[in-house]
């Protein structure tokens, strides 16, 4: 798409925003509404974009995107009424006689740019709360998943008019193109190289930013955890969508004392949820392209396997992997963003947690164990966006708690009624009364107003 043709949908979606259309509560209700019945209508289709993209099976590809758009459409059409309330504060004594509120609104034309691991999902989602908060969008799906991305682009035409919602299709020149360009908010997931050149842009307008980032998020197994149970929950998070989840567990640091019996359960698992050929496995998706494909197998040091080595470069496949490294090999030096497992080990809970603060800033931790304190120690001390206690991936999952990154993992939140802050502006009013009007502020100063106004602002 050409830079002017860009150009012309923004300045279509800033008049339609000016109109006014938006603000109405139940033309966004409306409008989410259409959004799920069109979303539910295509379900087949879009489960099988995901099938050609990715390698997801059906299944997954519910649970995983159609599911949890679906959910969270239904949150925002259930409490947008609620969301979009004005809020009363209190007032200052100084301010008697008012009332003071802060109100809710659209920020204006935004940007949603999303990756294409979970190509629907992670631009349908975020739509969804910016479209609760009142807001026009365009949509910049990815290039890598050109099969999703054209399912995208049909469902959104046949819902929305080009100035309300739209979808711009293309690569590296469309995104350059739409970050040149002025907009009132810009949501991007994906890769922090990508992040830095968002925020960048962004910074020429001083327009407002979420960043979804990533990072090696850790996986703590402690010497009072359940192994079986972690062992299933982490092959579970990490092999989800053959690894390409911006949340698994990039690598586990075990105590240990339980390392080998970690490592037995593990293999147990994978042989249990993916059968003893995963390639073979036809609900065991693929790895986006060869790019990526080549990329992860130039991290793998095959001296380090202990288990799982098969791979079919022309489907761009890797059978579950677990390896046993050090910190100083190239696999723990990048996210792998993929089926490949590390394990490493830890002689103290606080020597783990300082290494893992001595890297940067995680997006998800989990960590496994039985014990309160060393549970209350691990969430107090380790940086990290957001995670699971025993358990994998599923903090994500809810609407009743915003989803975000800290320092390089990411900026922002979003989910629920945290997505909804997250596309409001939250204006803060005092609706000053007209019947009385203390007179100690104006001039000319007094010393009796001065020994009241010390009193209102001690």
């Amino acid at each position: 798409m050409e830079k002017t043709e860009i150009q012309a949908i923004l300045a279509s979606q800033r008049a339609f925003f000016s109109t006014g259309a938006t603000h109405s509560l139940n033309y966004r209700i409306q409008a989410l509404q259409h959004l799920k019945t069109a979303v539910q209508r295509h379900e087949k289709a879009i489960l099988t974009a995901l099938e050609q993209d990715l390698g997801k099976s059906r299944f997954e590809g519910y649970m995983c995107e159609v599911g949890m758009v679906c959910s969270e459409l239904s949150y925002m059409i259930r409490h947008l009424r609620s969301l979009a309330a004005e809020t009363c504060v209190s007032t200052p004594l100084a301010q008697f006689p008012a009332r003071s509120y802060t109100k809710p609104v659209p920020y204006g034309v935004t940007l949603i740019m999303s990756p294409w691991n979970y190509p629907f999902m992670l631009a349908i989602g975020p739509l969804a709360d910016a479209l609760a908060a009142g807001n026009t969008a365009v949509l910049k799906p990815s290039a890598y998943s050109p099969n999703t991305s054209r399912v995208i682009q049909d469902l959104i035409a046949e819902c929305f008019s080009p100035s309300y919602v739209t979808v711009i299709p293309g690569g590296r020149a469309e995104n350059t193109f739409l970050l040149q360009e002025q907009f009132d908010y810009i949501f991007f997931t994906g890769s922090q190289a990508v992040g830095k050149e968002v925020l960048r842009h962004a910074a020429e307008h001083l327009t407002p930013v979420t960043l979804e980032l990533g990072g090696k998020s850790p996986c703590i197994v402690d010497s009072t955890a359940k192994i079986p149970l972690a062992a299933k929950r982490i092959v579970f998070g990490k092999f989800l969508n053959c690894g390409q989840t911006c949340v698994a567990p990039d690598y586990i640091l075990c105590d240990r004392s339980i390392h080998d019996q970690l490592i037995r359960e593990l293999i147990y698992q994978i042989e249990r949820q993916f059968g003893s050929f995963p390639l073979d496995n036809p609900n065991y998706g693929k790895i986006i392209n060869s790019k990526h494909f080549e990329r992860i197998r130039e991290l793998v040091d095959l001296n380090k396997v202990v288990f799982g080595s098969a791979s079919d470069p022309e489907t761009c496949r890797f059978e579950p992997m677990i390896l046993d490294v050090a910190w100083d090999d190239p696999i723990m030096q990048e996210e792998i963003f993929g089926p490949i497992l590390p394990v490493l080990t830890y002689r103290s809970l606080s020597e783990a947690v300082r290494t893992i603060n001595d890297s940067t800033h995680h997006i998800a931790l989990y960590l496994f164990s039985s014990s309160k304190k060393r549970i209350s120690y691990v969430t107090e001390h380790c940086q990290f966006g957001g995670g699971c206690v025993n358990d994998t991936i599923i903090h994500l999952a809810t609407p009743h708690m915003g989803f975000g990154g800290v320092g390089a993992s990411g900026m922002g939140a979003y989910h629920g009624k945290t997505g909804f802050e997250t596309f409001s502006h939250r204006k803060s009013i005092v609706h000053k009364k007209t019947w009385l009007d203390l007179p100690m502020r104006y001039q000319p100063y007094r010393k009796c107003h001065e020994r009241i106004i010390r009193q209102f602002l001690k």
